[in-house]
């Protein structure tokens, strides 16, 4: 485990996340759908997690990609997933909404959170997508989330250090700011001291070949270009454990 700071470790598998458990990563937020975004992940994935792990396990839910303006219907999804997490020995659940305004949907994200509770909630990026990030880590607040996940607004967190520092400062002990997005060995120790934030969010993954040797090349199951069914993205415990090291030693 980290010292100095909280290294939570973005999976989309259970193969993922026992990598990140190898490496030292202090939780796991566990996933499907990564090029989504994340979406939630499938029961028997939460529960061969769960089983496969003794690290903290978070698990996003999320009913669909898109945006985080969701239907009674997708709330409803929400709740049900919450409870199966419940039932799975999850530690925490991940998940944030949005009022067609951009502002924080304070109302129904309170009403998750008490469902989730004993778990603990983290409000992810969503909160990037709302119009007033002064008033949304207020609101954020309000519904009784532990945890914000940011990027500072921006595509990747280091470009968005700024307001990050500014959301730490305004949240003080009343939530913990966890930055992600684009945060690897090659920024993170600058990142953390110009952000003064003691939890990251990262995925430290490597792409790896498939084992199929029979392949037909000109039919795509997906049909998007960016994610080939003859190759995938993991985990790699070396870079989780380079990027560890690294703020370790600061």
């Amino acid at each position: 485990m980290t010292t100095n700071f909280r290294v939570e470790i973005c999976v989309d598998s259970v193969e993922s996340a026992v990598s990140a458990q190898s490496a030292g990563a202090d939780r796991v937020e566990l996933c499907a759908g990564l090029p989504e975004g994340g979406t939630t992940p499938s029961y028997g994935t939460i529960l061969s997690a769960r089983h496969n792990l003794d690290i903290g396990l978070h698990v996003m839910i999320r009913p669909r990609g898109g945006d985080f303006l969701y239907s009674d219907t997708e709330f409803d999804i929400m709740r049900r997933d919450i409870e199966i997490c419940g039932e799975c020995g999850v530690d925490s659940v991940v998940f944030g909404l949005l009022k067609p305004d951009g502002n924080i949907d304070i109302e129904r994200t309170s009403i998750l959170v008490g469902y989730a509770y004993p778990m603990q909630v983290t409000f992810h990026r969503a909160f990037d997508m709302c119009y007033d990030p002064v008033q949304g880590l207020e609101d954020v607040i309000d519904t009784g989330a532990a945890r914000l996940l940011t990027s500072g607004q921006k595509n990747r967190a280091p470009e968005g250090a700024t307001l990050i520092r500014q959301l730490v400062m305004q949240g003080g002990e009343r939530i913990i700011i966890m930055a992600g997005g684009g945060i690897d060995e090659s920024n993170a120790a600058g990142f953390v001291k110009e952000s003064s934030v003691r939890e990251i969010h990262l995925t430290g993954r490597k792409e790896i070949e498939s084992g199929m040797i029979f392949r037909r090349n000109d039919i795509s199951m997906g049909g998007i270009p960016a994610m080939p069914e003859f190759r995938r993205k993991i985990a790699d415990a070396e870079r989780i454990k380079s990027i560890i090291k690294i703020l370790d030693m600061i």
